[in-house]
């Protein structure tokens, strides 16, 4: 049986949007009631698990504050818990019934004056949180506290989901992070584009030591593929990518428009080469000298000089190395088969890690992968037979607000998959460090937000777009260390909680490469049991 609780102040007043106040006990140290820690409030019917979201200093007499004391410690002593105390924001999350059977649920109301307030318990983390195992994935542990906070992979991936931070606050290592439990818990099928070539294989931490990769802890459940495979070359990958140049469609060039710096008539001027040419418009328009192209503008109505710009802007694409007059696709369809079969795939990018490469090749990748669950969900709904339903499939794109700008965002594959291909099981995991720039209705459709230290307004105000009691959680996000803390909050956890994210390292390694070589184990069917407990 757990201890009795620590009590640390009581309720003195409050509403139900703006938070209550707590008094602080005299004997407790304010210097000890951190922003983001988690308490418990006990109310006549309900518990109310609740997060810290600000600490003040008070006083019941504002003379004391004129003639402060001058650094006596017995008069400090004296004066603390009455002439002087701590006060605490405190943001109630959650109604946790006494009956530990019942159901927790979303606070509508708030307890009396005068309850007391506890330091929140292990139990109560696990009761909120749950325990690590299954679908449910130990993201990292409270900031005071040695005990796992998860989330719920499959709420995870039933929606798009985002992991914010500025540059060095360790995204990669949370993407990683959830990337190795969507993996471990088998709840959805991975793509990962990966524009640095950090997922696949080992990558150096910034302490200096090496990292495993995907494919080293899940071995041929998760294929690697690239795009340069002289950097590849020391590495062991499962395919070569290439861009034909007839496989290259109007859409993939709104999507690098911005890269290009491409213009509005150079757009339509696409569409026009499209209507004439189908999918030979981009051969056809590099093969045209400058009387063709002068003729084709006089049939069409086009304009020329926008003709030959565009010419020579989408000579930036031609000259990529990867991309060929003509090639076929069968890579791709080997990816995808990997895919649909629940199988992961990392795609690297080697030195063509510029935006222009990666956000060509994800857009005409992404776009086949569409269409190819799309027909199968339809398939789906026809027959209503479980087999034809299509495996849950995560995209993770980095740098995700090239594609997801306001200017692009509706026009675009990424756009489309996170507002609305949730119904086809695919999902979008956007890791960026400029959520401002993604587009507003994108972020409102995000289920669940990991963000680690922000430091611009708009980006801060970005991430809780759509965030009920978004004031509150502003301070808390604003607290972070650099290092190794987020806040979590939306769909996969059942209330916002800062952790410390839990560390990718050997002990996370054991913990997942038990269940991949568990996976690599081949199943013996009824039959081969029976003929070895009954020989001949």
């Amino acid at each position: 049986m757990p201890g009795p609780r620590t009590r640390i102040g009581v309720v003195t007043n409050g509403s139900l949007m703006e938070g209550l106040t707590a008094r602080l006990e005299g004997r407790e140290s304010v210097e000890d009631m951190r922003v983001g820690k988690f308490v418990v409030i006990q109310g006549e019917k309900h518990e109310f698990f609740s997060m810290i979201t600000d600490v003040t200093l008070e006083a019941t007499n504002q003379k004391v504050l004129i003639d402060p004391p001058n650094g006596d410690a017995f008069i400090h002593e004296v004066l603390a818990g009455t002439a002087t105390y701590g006060s605490l924001q405190v943001m109630p999350r959650l109604m946790l019934p006494r009956d530990l059977s019942e159901q927790m649920l979303p606070v509508k109301t708030i307890p009396r004056h005068f309850s007391p307030l506890f330091e929140a318990r292990e139990e109560d983390f696990s009761r909120v949180f749950g325990a690590p195992g299954g679908v449910s994935f130990e993201i990292g542990q409270p900031l005071d506290m040695d005990v796992p906070v998860c989330l719920n992979l499959e709420r995870l991936v039933e929606r798009s989901n985002g992991i914010f931070g500025k540059s060095g606050t360790g995204k990669s290592f949370l993407t990683r992070l959830l990337l190795c439990g969507s993996i471990h818990a088998k709840v959805a099928a991975n793509l990962i584009f990966d524009m640095h070539s950090e997922y696949g294989w080992g990558a150096s931490s910034e302490n200096g030591s090496f990292v495993k990769g995907l494919r080293q802890l899940f071995g041929s459940d998760v294929q690697v593929y690239t795009l340069d495979a002289r950097s590849s070359r020391q590495r062991q990958y499962d395919g070569e990518l290439v861009i034909g140049l007839d496989q290259i469609e109007v859409e993939d060039v709104i999507t690098i428009e911005q890269e290009l710096n491409l213009s509005n008539t150079a757009t339509e001027s696409s569409y026009l080469l499209y209507d004439r040419f189908k999918q030979h418009w981009l051969r056809e328009l590099m093969a045209m000298d400058s009387e063709q192209i002068q003729a084709f503008a006089e049939e069409s109505g086009a304009h020329a000089g926008a003709l030959s710009a565009l010419k020579r802007k989408l000579a930036q694409v031609t000259r990529l190395e990867f991309v060929q007059k003509q090639a076929d696709f069968s890579t791709v369809e080997r990816m995808i088969e990997a895919l649909a079969a629940g199988r992961h795939v990392v795609l690297e990018f080697g030195r063509h890690s510029n935006a222009l490469a990666y956000m060509l090749v994800a857009n005409i990748v992404t776009r086949r992968i569409r269409r190819r669950w799309v027909e199968q969900t339809e398939r789906f709904m026809q027959s209503q037979n479980p087999a034809d339903r299509p495996q849950p499939l995560m995209i993770t794109i980095e740098e995700a607000h090239k594609f997801l700008n306001p200017a692009t965002a509706r026009q675009t594959i990424f756009g489309e998959i996170a507002r609305e291909l949730r119904k086809y099981s695919v999902t979008l995991l956007v890791v960026d460090q400029r959520p401002s720039s993604i587009d507003n209705e994108v972020m409102s459709q995000l289920g669940t937000r990991i963000t680690a230290l922000l430091n611009d307004d708009k980006d801060i105000d970005a991430v809780f777009t759509g965030v009920s009691g978004a004031a509150s959680l502003r301070s808390v996000l604003a607290s972070l260390d650099s290092k190794q803390q987020a806040l979590v909050l939306g769909h996969a956890v059942p209330m916002p909680v800062v952790v410390r994210t839990r560390p990718y390292d050997e002990a996370l390694y054991r913990a997942v490469e038990r269940r991949s070589m568990h996976v690599a184990t081949p199943v013996r069917s009824a039959q081969e049991e029976i003929d070895e407990l009954f020989p001949d």
